[in-house]
């Protein structure tokens, strides 16, 4: 492939423009203009003099992530810091630790924008950017998995890196439309950096004389990107919330006859193993109301089989064959969920797809883990079917091709998926340590104490890493997939990640949302901000927004009450009573209309989610209020402000409202 520019100087020529050099680990190549008045990208002659009143920037740019337009000016975002995370096949890879935003608009600052409207979006795109595990390589693609490199790459190496990565993992994709767009007259191969949103981690082992290296890469899916309750299922396009790729690669390198190691990136065998996780692909959500548990939503809408099926296919053309082991609880809360699944997944009856179900919480009840044993025993033969990608280096071709995927699921596809998918990798990795004779027949990778612990903890911090970008929290149940021990710590552990997860989704998670949305470009600002003020004001009538105030300080008041000089224990009792039952009622009422203090969405509206009243499950109505009451307070018909407040605005997916009621 092209090589791309590792490291660039920044030019600042006054209002008129920014320039972009190279620094010169490429040799002789061509500088980079952006004009501010129009946003144009041209590509210079060689040896183009930087004008004399340009200002160069003291920060070395990294890369290019791309340019976004917001409500007041067009901005260019650039990698102005970036972390080594380790070596792969001899090219470095890295994470993006820092970030620089520059705004065409000459008029703007980013530090203090005119508009609240501009600054509330200039916020969502700095939170994305310092909260997102960005890596990217100057010479790995790391949005392909190795099996798809090594069949493309005689036609590879005449192509940009843009022009090969996978559209689904390319992150930063629509950020870089202007680049793509203007390749089209002119080679800007080497200026664009395709970035992942994901996980990278590799360990040197050394084992029975043999110098090997164990790397995990997970890559996120930019389709129906975001957070846990407000990305659920599928949508119309067959695409689902949380899909991730894993690969586990195992590179074993030649060995000279004193057994030291050669160069880094010459191996004997390549080995790669990939898996892939997604939400349940039907329409259905889980509705936040302020309870812990949130109320299940399956919608039953006319495209339902054609989605489902757009999915299944997609990953079949994909990955080939595909096994879905479906992990989600047979009875309460889950049931209709996994009900739904097997009846599509049934009614559909597609050729190369099968479906398995592994009751997880039935069979490792009391904390016996060792029982995911009996799903690999059930998926033995399909995992030999489907092989893994094998090249040997010796051979003209790979000694064994993966032809399919386990794709694997729970309600989250987080924690009970994590734990699945490490027993299968460390099934695979035993297989493939064995067919090369590092580990004899009858020996697994946990007996090897080193290799042990660097498996578990790599595929720990992978789960850890995908939790926080999904839940907001790392994953539960990883003590076993650390220890391969359940624990009663690690229970402790789990109840404090789970609190934390509810706090976040239901009052921080808006906010994550709309900044995966602006990033992604599913939803595009318009250059007018006062249409947008429904972004920083806040519509709810005042007596929804006076109740947390009212119940703050009647909790102050209480706990005033007790640093209080006991005089009269009798006069006391009144004060007390009056400010728990003004509390009592402030929760309750709180509790009743919850929907209204949840921290919702608001460039992606869910309404036609939340107030959805065609055919379909409703597990409960929580959160809407009092029938009758709610007309009377002005609050018409539970949150239904939240409708009302974009009016004008561009769906991009909107789910057709049947009126009739849920069955």
């Amino acid at each position: 492939m092209k090589p791309v520019h590792q490291r660039l100087n920044l030019y600042t020529v006054g209002d008129e423009a920014y320039v972009f050099v190279s620094a010169g680990e490429l040799g002789a190549t061509q500088s980079l203009t952006v004009h501010r008045a129009t946003g144009e990208v041209v590509l210079n002659p060689l040896q183009t003099p930087i004008p004399q009143h340009a200002t160069r920037s003291d920060k070395s740019v990294h890369g290019i992530l791309g340019m976004i337009s917001l409500s007041l000016s067009e901005y260019i975002v650039v990698i102005t810091g970036r972390e080594l995370k380790g070596r792969l096949c001899g090219n470095d890879i890295y994470r993006a630790s820092d970030f620089d935003i520059l705004p065409l608009n000459p008029n703007v600052n980013v530090l203090n924008p005119p508009h609240p409207v501009e600054g509330h979006l200039l916020a969502l795109l700095r939170s994305h950017l310092q909260s997102g595990n960005f890596l990217f390589s100057y010479g790995w693609d790391l949005t392909r998995r190795l099996q798809v490199q090594w069949e493309s790459r005689n036609v590879d190496s005449s192509k940009g890196f843009w022009e090969v990565a996978d559209d689904r993992f390319f992150w930063n994709k629509f950020l870089q439309t202007r680049f793509i767009e203007s390749s089209e007259k002119q080679d800007l191969g080497s200026f664009i950096l395709p970035v992942i949103y994901g996980t990278f981690d590799v360990r040197p082992i050394f084992i029975n004389g043999r110098h090997m290296q164990l790397a995990l890469i997970s890559r996120r899916s930019r389709y129906r990107a975001g957070t846990r309750y407000f990305r659920r299922g599928v949508d119309h396009e067959g695409h689902v919330a949380n899909f991730n790729e894993s690969e586990q690669l195992l590179f074993v390198e030649h060995q000279t006859a004193n057994g030291a190691a050669r160069k880094d990136d010459d191996f004997a065998h390549q080995f790669s193993f990939v898996q892939i996780r997604g939400s349940v692909p039907f329409f259905w959500a889980e509705v936040n109301t302020v309870r812990y548990k949130p109320d299940l939503q399956v919608m039953e809408l006319p495209d339902t089989p054609d989605a489902v099926k757009l999915h299944l296919l997609e990953q079949v053309s994909t990955y080939g064959p595909q096994i879905l082991v479906n992990l989600v609880n047979h009875k309460g809360h889950e049931k209709p969920i996994k009900d739904g699944y097997e009846r599509w997944v049934t009614q559909l009856n597609l050729p190369e797809v099968r479906y398995q179900y592994f009751d997880f919480h039935t069979e490792c009840k009391n904390m016996r883990w060792d029982r995911i044993s009996l799903l690999v025993d059930k998926l033995e033969r399909d995992l030999q079917k489907q092989g893994y990608f094998h090249f040997d280096s010796n051979e003209p071709q790979p000694h064994m091709l993966q032809n399919g995927t386990v794709r694997t699921n729970c309600m989250d596809n987080l924690d009970r998926t994590n734990v699945v998918q490490a027993a299968l990798a460390k099934h695979v990795l035993n297989r493939q340590l064995q067919h090369i004779g590092v580990l004899t027949k009858g020996q697994g990778v946990d007996d090897v104490e080193a290799l042990s612990k660097d498996f578990r903890e790599m595929w720990a911090d992978h789960a850890d890493a995908i939790s926080k970008a999904y839940a907001g929290s790392a994953a539960l149940k990883s003590d076993f997939t650390r220890t391969n021990e359940r624990t009663r710590k690690g229970l402790m552990d789990d109840g404090v990640k789970s609190v934390l997860r509810y706090l976040k989704n239901n009052f921080l998670d808006g906010a994550r949302q709309d900044a995966y949305d602006l990033f992604t470009g599913a939803w595009i600002p318009r250059r007018n901000p006062s249409s947008m003020n429904f972004l920083v004001t806040d519509p709810r009538p005042l007596v929804i927004r006076s109740a947390p105030a009212i119940a703050s300080f009647a909790l102050f008041m209480i706990c005033a009450g007790l640093t209080l000089p006991r005089s009269s224990d009798y006069s006391l009792v009144y004060y007390f009573f009056f400010w728990i039952m003004l509390l009592l009622a402030a929760t309750i009422f709180m509790v009743t209309y919850g929907i209204d203090y949840v921290s919702w969405p608001k460039l992606i509206p869910l309404d036609p989610i939340i107030y959805y009243d065609g055919p379909g499950y409703r597990s409960a109505r929580h959160g809407m209020g009092l029938k009758g009451v709610n007309v009377k307070l002005g609050l018409d018909d539970g949150a239904k402000w939240l409708s009302s407040k974009r009016k004008g605005g561009k769906e991009v997916e909107s789910i057709p409202m049947v009126h009739k009621r849920v069955d």
